[in-house]
């Protein structure tokens, strides 16, 4: 193919740092149909915007785009290629006759077209895969949206529906399991502001136990401080139980769970469950929240952990995305179960209604404080 003079002539498409492996099969690949333009149609569904490097996108849209030669008068008339850069070029400036030059040269073998696409699909499907769950994570610490679960929750489908669309793009192989470590889950860390609503969720279930039964939606994992989960199970087991609920009897039952320690005095319990404020429904929904988020987030996280290795296949990321997905799925239902429930039968009045809509006012004790 004749030499063609460009100003960009130096575009150093072939000499990029430290290049990935998916840059050789571009290269590869638009060698391949390079000479041999007739394996177009050999190399599957295959998109200028799955390419990794927007030249080589670009130059691949631009094959697509012109008509195929006939393959006889291509093996000696360079005129194709011509055609190819020139609607290239427009789009992507450091593209040169000498680089395609470059590309047909260094295919190793052309027959294998359709194992190079293959290749640019798997590449491309981790890139999105990673940007699915960054999107995940991104949602789920937003506090600038007005409904941050919901927002999260539509992100997390967004997530399994392209995960779907994988499946059926990649054949299922033996050692489906994703090999790459996980980061170690740091200690768990509570804001002042989550244990607040603890301390408020466990003094008005104190005062109201009969809320309880209809709040199976609430599991201990889901509270962030271990003393406040403990007491959290100490409610529900005296509920469950019929026995009577109180913060002495709350106490009692706590002594029994051997909760009581020389840093947490039956002093400290007594007044973490005696200030009551608003409905156990609405607290529990604010700290269901929070774990529905929290637990977004670690999905998104672990998902991101698969798809930054490139040593996994994308039926490993796939099997491994979905069982982090599936993590989520769970408390998904408690929490819509919790949104969802029907008003209970109307009863008398025990205490001035509280809107589910907005926080009550709040109210916490000293004692209460003290235990963080």
């Amino acid at each position: 193919m004749p030499h063609r003079s460009n100003a960009y002539e130096d575009d150093g498409l072939d000499d990029l740092p430290s290049p990935q492996p998916v840059h050789y099969a571009e290269q590869s690949l638009l060698g391949a149909l390079l000479l041999d333009p007739h394996r177009l149609a050999d190399i599957g569904a295959l998109e200028a915007d799955q390419f990794s490097n927007h030249a080589h996108g670009t130059l691949f849209h631009a094959m697509r785009t012109m008509p195929p030669p006939d393959p006889e008068h291509h093996r000696s008339d360079p005129a194709w290629l011509n055609t190819v850069l020139d609607a290239a070029l427009p789009h992507a400036r450091g593209l040169t006759a000498s680089y395609l030059h470059t590309l047909i040269q260094i295919c190793p073998a052309p027959k294998h077209a359709p194992t190079y696409a293959q290749m640019i699909r798997a590449d491309h499907a981790r890139r999105m895969l990673l940007m699915h769950a960054e999107h995940l994570a991104q949602t789920s610490t937003d506090v600038t949206l007005p409904n941050r679960a919901a927002a999260t929750l539509a992100q997390a489908d967004k997530l399994g529906q392209f995960l779907e669309t994988l499946s059926g793009q990649f054949s299922p192989h033996p050692g489906s399991l994703p090999r790459t470590p996980l980061p170690q889950t740091p200690a768990g860390h509570s804001s002042e502001e989550a244990l607040d609503e603890e301390r408020l969720l466990l003094a008005t279930a104190a005062a109201h136990p009969e809320e309880l039964k209809e709040m199976r939606w609430l599991q201990p994992e889901d509270i962030t401080h271990p003393l406040h989960a403990a007491l959290w199970q100490c409610l529900t087991s005296l509920v469950h139980r019929g026995a009577p609920v109180d913060p002495v009897t709350v106490l009692w039952e706590a002594q029994h769970r051997g909760i009581l320690t020389e840093g947490v005095t039956a002093s400290d319990l007594i007044a973490l469950v005696s200030t009551p404020t608003g409905s156990p429904e609405y607290w529990g929904e604010r700290v269901l929240q929070r774990a529905l988020l929290t637990r977004a987030f670690d999905v998104a996280t672990r998902i991101t952990t698969y798809a930054q290795a490139p040593a996994n296949t994308p039926h490993q990321l796939i099997t491994g995305s979905r069982r982090a997905l599936a993590d989520l799925t769970a408390l998904r239902t408690r929490w819509q179960h919790s949104t969802t429930t029907p008003p209970a039968a109307p009863r008398a009045p025990r205490r001035p209604a509280v809107s589910r809509a907005g926080p009550p006012p709040r109210a916490t004790s000293t004692g209460a404080r003290a235990l963080r």
